[in-house]
């Protein structure tokens, strides 16, 4: 098992999710001090991986048609809807990370996504072994 990409892939994921919360779109963690705001955030990571591996693909299976129909563009609303489930997950957990609604979901995905692509160019390949 390769764990350090396992770690790296998440650590980009958690500052992605940090760049989301620092931008006025929406998406809020919080927590008392600095610890409990990166525990969040990784934690937050964490079922963010979670949910693009397990129901992701079921959904893409699912609604293959539709993904063929318009060209691909609702990737972006499933994105932002399964980015919602995030939320909506790290709340029931107990954690404080909440996302305002469907736009707040929909440009955090966007955000994330970006965020994400930049920062594993600028990692170098052998220790990003995706």
């Amino acid at each position: 098992m390769r764990v350090v990409p396992f770690i790296v892939h998440v650590l980009v994921v958690a500052v992605a999710l940090w760049v989301c919360t620092i931008l006025p779109i929406g998406v809020e963690s919080g927590g008392s001090t600095t610890g409990a705001r990166i525990g969040t955030l990784v934690v937050v990571a964490l079922i963010f991986g979670l949910v693009n591996a397990v129901i992701k693909p079921i959904v893409k299976v699912v609604g293959c048609a539709f993904y063929v129909l318009t060209l691909g563009l609702i990737a972006l609303v499933v994105n932002a809807l399964l980015f919602m489930l995030v939320g909506w997950i790290a709340g029931k957990i107990g954690l404080d990370f909440t996302i305002d609604g469907f736009w707040s979901a929909f440009w955090g995905a966007i955000v994330i996504a970006v965020v994400s692509w930049l920062l594993h160019v600028l990692i170098p390949d052998r220790i990003d072994e995706r």
